[in-house]
């Protein structure tokens, strides 16, 4: 299913509300808001794809050109960030069209490489996927919990906090 790609704008906080209301996801009060906010003062871009004609969001992303991770921040590595699509629109192409939106983005300002981050429990299962067959590979630093490398044997709980870095490199051009 092929989508149309924009800036999120205030107006588009009810949509995105219930989008995640469908989801299942527990975010704060003003959470879209906030993410709106910040990209007004530059620090993040924040895309919405929807399917022609309709008000509704399929799917969502954000773009971070200096994100919190410290090994992305020193390497220069902009991440892409919250990819969100509707559940009963995945399986369709829009996560994908999303990322490589983002990807293209990054890739015309000159940058080599993009970074994310992906869940590790199993109902990441397909988002893991996508990003491996994509070429994203681990950047090395194991698992991260809240942007910072696990310890050998360290505990922490397995929520949306335990991830996996990943990165892709773009071919030279």
């Amino acid at each position: 299913m092929k989508i149309n790609i924009c800036k999120a704008t205030l107006k588009h906080a009810p949509a995105l509300r219930r989008l995640t209301a469908n989801m299942g996801r527990n975010l704060e009060a003003h959470y879209f808001e906030e993410c709106l906010v910040r990209q007004a003062a530059g620090e993040r871009d924040f895309y919405i794809g929807q399917q022609e004609g309709s008000e509704e969001i399929a799917g969502y992303v954000m773009l971070v050109r200096e994100p919190r991770y410290q090994p992305f921040r020193r390497m220069n590595i902009p991440e892409i960030q919250d990819l969100s699509v509707s559940p009963d629109l995945r399986q369709q192409g829009i996560g994908s069209q999303l990322v490589t939106f983002c990807e293209d983005i990054v890739q015309k300002e000159g940058f080599s490489m993009i970074g994310l981050a992906v869940g590790l429990h199993a109902r990441f299962a397909p988002a893991q996927r996508l990003y491996l067959n994509r070429g994203y590979l681990p950047d090395g630093n194991g698992a991260i919990y809240d942007c910072q490398p696990m310890g050998f044997a360290e505990m922490k709980p397995l929520d949306d906090n335990f991830v996996w870095k990943m990165i892709r490199e773009f071919p030279a051009t």
